[in-house]
């Protein structure tokens, strides 16, 4: 898959697939939804207040019959009754609605009928980015603060599941860093390192890790020749590892602001993918991300 045209068409043929709406009494929500059925490449559960639900769709004309509906004015329930139903397999994936991440987060790593797999859970990114010639993938901008370098390992091996769901069958990983070189008092590129020698002895699986690069010579074959580095991912990296969440959260925005790019993002290493759109995400972005998870649900 080059691009989200390709993603749509894919997930419309791999779906329909079932999506819980958590607190969905959300205008913006209720518009990606809706755009999502009506391409075909869902079905929705919406859990929240459903008076409220209701007023919102009738000013956008939106035929709320169309949906299962369960009532639950609290936050916090209706969070736990979108997760309960991904958990008892009556929903292949979570979105959020008008309710606070940490809520919806909390939700799904409860004990009792969480999501939890026992790895970290981590953001990725994906991008179809003008003049760009493949998607391509960012992560983790939104939910690791510093990891070290075994949450890093975990962070790659939750966007290769996102990659592999995309057909990309071998995803080069390029593990970024301030520069292209090891330095002993920069110790993120010690762990680009470390990251590229598990890869090679088999502990990361299923894709090619290599690093540290500097974001140049990860995506610029020019660069990278200019450089004089001969790895497999220089210069044609799949996906982009972040040092830290800085680093990746600006990356992240200065692509969503600053380019002709467009994009869609998951959390991911629960269960099932969970959705979780921002107020600050246009209408394409949202139908975007769900069919992303449309994506990784199908390759569950």
């Amino acid at each position: 898959m080059r691009n989200f045209e390709d993603v749509i068409k894919f997930a419309k043929e791999r779906g329909p697939k079932i999506v819980a709406v958590a607190c969905c009494q959300d205008k913006e929500v209720l518009i990606a939804v809706e755009m999502a059925r009506k391409e075909r490449i869902i079905e929705a559960i919406l859990i929240g207040d459903i008076e409220k639900t209701k007023e919102i769709a009738k000013g956008l004309d939106i035929n709320i019959s169309n949906y299962q509906l369960i009532d639950i004015k609290d936050l916090e329930q209706a969070s736990l009754k979108a997760v309960e139903l991904v958990s008892q397999n009556k929903a292949d994936m979570v979105m959020k609605g008008l309710v606070d991440t940490s809520i919806i987060l909390k939700a799904v790593l409860n004990k009792e009928i969480g999501l939890r797999t026992g790895n970290v859970l981590s953001h990725i990114a994906v991008f179809d980015i003008e003049g760009y010639n493949k998607l391509f993938f960012i992560t983790d901008a939104a939910m690791n603060l510093a990891p070290d370098v075994n949450i890093k390992k975990q962070i790659i091996e939750n966007s290769c599941k996102v990659a592999h769901s995309l057909d990309i069958k071998n995803p080069k990983v390029a593990v970024l860093c301030a520069k292209e070189k090891v330095n002993p008092k920069m110790q993120d590129t010690i762990d680009a390192k470390e990251l590229e020698e598990m890869c090679e002895r088999g502990e990361i699986k299923n894709c090619i890790v290599g690093g540290p690069f500097a974001l140049d010579n990860a995506v610029s074959i020019e660069a990278a020749n200019h450089k004089g580095i001969n790895h497999p991912v220089a210069g044609n990296a799949d996906i982009l590892l972040a040092p830290d969440i800085e680093a990746g959260n600006i990356l992240y925005k200065s692509l969503v602001f600053f380019s002709k790019s467009k994009n869609a993002g998951v959390i991911v290493g629960a269960k099932a993918p969970i959705i979780l759109t921002s107020r600050a995400d246009n209408e394409e972005t949202k139908l975007n991300s769900i069919a992303l998870g449309v994506l990784m649900s199908a390759g569950n």
